[in-house]
């Protein structure tokens, strides 16, 4: 074999190598092990890649590992993190997606899903890829969510007056805290344990997936089921990297988030009642919050929405009007 085709092979054997490496496709989350995003990430990357079959491997990076919500929508953006599985963070990306931060809007996961087939596919995901080149892979999900904290039990806004309570950093769950009487405090998920365990903060709030996965139960002493916000998480690509990929490597990729739903809705319905065993278990109190209470004092969240987002009014009115229907 003469000199020339040595070289040749070898040069064909790197570009092979370099095209695999350039073809890991890494996906981002906040979740902790145990929790519900951490459990789809590895169930969405079992079943891509048994169907890329070595075209492309999906990697999955949890624990805040590459950053938060914030961050990671950054890099999505700059093409330096393929896929980002953001929930609350949307309504701060793109103001129509606070819809979803509107509380007592989401009735059960069968009414969710309607929402994504006549409200999220239709509208939102298409005038989020238009406006900002994000792209809604698929809707998985983050849950109802709780509220705990250390200084008392919560049955009606009034008992959240002058409580630290940590929130996500999006608008609408800061306003709609002030609303009932909370101090709400921005911040990233992986900061919350030590800010619960030193005082910095009296509580927080989140779906029992995240509570026990982050282990909150350690350090708050109550937990009141209020059930007051569902949180969709939106797997999240961004034109400009993803149009890049192969095109086969795509489609498989975005079949894949999508059949990854029915798990997310199953394990997330399982995690419901398990989980909150787990919190019963470690001796923190229980209540069920009067949620009457809380619609009513939700009002103005509606109202305000609808004033500072062009369709808010829409909205809400379509995705309340989907939740007895079939």
């Amino acid at each position: 074999m003469s000199f020339k085709k040595n070289i040749i092979i070898i040069l064909s054997f790197c570009l092979i190598s370099y095209s695999a490496k350039a073809l890991e496709i890494k996906i981002g989350h906040v979740g902790e092990p145990g929790s519900l995003f951490n459990e789809s990430a590895e169930h969405f990357a079992k079943l891509a890649n048994s169907r890329l079959a070595g075209k492309a491997t999906v990697v999955n990076f949890g624990s805040s590992q590459l950053g938060s919500d914030k961050e990671m929508m950054q890099k999505v953006k700059l093409g330096t993190l393929d896929i980002a599985v953001p929930s609350t963070y949307m309504s701060t990306a793109f103001d129509e997606f606070g819809v979803f931060e509107m509380p007592y809007l989401i009735k059960d996961r069968q009414h969710m899903s309607r929402v994504e087939k006549d409200v999220i596919n239709p509208i939102l995901s298409k005038n989020l890829e238009e406006k900002t080149g994000y792209k809604v892979l698929a809707v998985w999900e983050n849950g109802f969510r709780q509220i705990t904290n250390n200084t008392r039990p919560i049955n009606i806004p009034e008992d959240l007056k002058g409580i630290k309570l940590r929130v996500p950093e999006g608008k609408w769950r800061v306003r709609m805290f002030q609303a009932y009487g909370a101090n709400p405090t921005p911040m990233g998920f992986s900061e919350v344990f030590i800010a619960l365990k030193t005082g910095t903060i009296d509580g927080q709030e989140n779906p029992y997936t995240q509570i026990t996965s982050a282990k909150f139960q350690e350090v708050q002493k109550y937990l009141s089921i209020t059930n007051h916000v569902y949180t969709p998480a939106f797997v999240i690509v961004h034109k400009n990297s993803w149009d890049k990929l192969p095109t086969d490597v795509r489609k498989i990729i975005e079949q894949a988030a999508k059949d990854t739903q029915p798990f997310v809705y199953k394990k997330a319905a399982e995690f419901d009642e398990s989980l909150l065993k787990v919190v019963k278990d470690s001796g923190v109190k229980i209540n069920t919050a009067n949620r009457d209470a809380f619609v009513k004092a939700s009002d103005p969240i509606y109202k305000e929405f609808a004033k500072d987002v062009a369709n808010g009014a829409t909205l809400t009115s379509k995705i309340l009007g989907l939740a007895n229907t079939k």
